[in-house]
């Protein structure tokens, strides 16, 4: 693991991941991989088992990750991956509450379907095993459950704990506006001759995910298929 990425979802994190890709920090995790690979659920599972969580047994492999539920174990990362740097995505906190709202904290996100045991499986593994403990922030309620103020508050406190905690040396505090140059100066590497990835995903969050759910349906079934 090279970077370590402790923003929270929806502060470019999908534009962050295809940024280190290309850099060459590549495989990138993000929640789009829990997704979509079906080997994600029994190592989360195995991995929320023990106590702190192990991450290594999740992340091994990785050369990044970015988004939940990464971000919300940065320590555990910062410690499995001593020389590991720590990018720390920010934006507009009150804004950052709008996306999660339209996107992964929607009522009306698309889901796992059918009566498939995987599937429900699947569904079961994110509401009650994962979820919970990535949106377990310390309050009466889960993130994904807050009001904006209780939202906001705790968006700027993970930011003020990543900033107190973790050496400056080791922590870009960036926004994907900024583009290239702050990212590749702190990762030591060339500035690509090409533009920053601007990857919007809240307009078509609903047909992102149904595609996301797709893969994971075709990657069964070829892990399934005998020939």
């Amino acid at each position: 693991m090279d970077v370590i990425g402790a923003g929270y979802g929806r502060t470019g994190t999908l534009s962050m991941q295809a940024a280190l890709k290309r850099l060459g920090f590549d495989p990138c995790h993000h929640m789009a991989e829990v997704i979509t690979n079906p080997r994600q659920m029994p190592l989360w599972q195995e991995a929320l088992a023990q106590d702190p969580v192990d991450v290594r047994r999740v992340f091994e492999g990785y050369r990044a990750t970015v988004d939940f539920p990464g971000c919300v174990f940065w320590r555990e990362l910062m410690e499995a991956w001593p020389e590991a740097k720590v990018v720390l995505t920010v934006r507009d906190p009150h804004r950052w509450y709008e996306s999660t709202q339209r996107t992964i904290f929607s009522e009306n996100r698309p889901r796992p379907q059918g009566d498939d045991p995987e599937a429900v499986a699947f569904h079961r593994f994110l509401t009650e095993e994962l979820l919970p403990r990535v949106m377990d922030v310390g309050s009466d309620r889960l993130l994904s459950e807050m009001d904006e103020r209780e939202a906001v508050e705790t968006f700027n406190r993970h930011i003020e704990e990543v900033k107190a905690t973790v050496p400056a040396e080791r922590l870009l505090v960036f926004q994907v506006s900024e583009g290239w140059e702050p990212l590749c100066e702190f990762l030591d590497v060339p500035v690509p001759d090409e533009e920053f990835p601007r990857i919007n995903e809240a307009a078509g969050f609903q047909e992102l995910t149904r595609q996301l759910l797709a893969e994971r349906q075709r990657a069964l079934a070829a892990a399934h298929d005998p020939s």
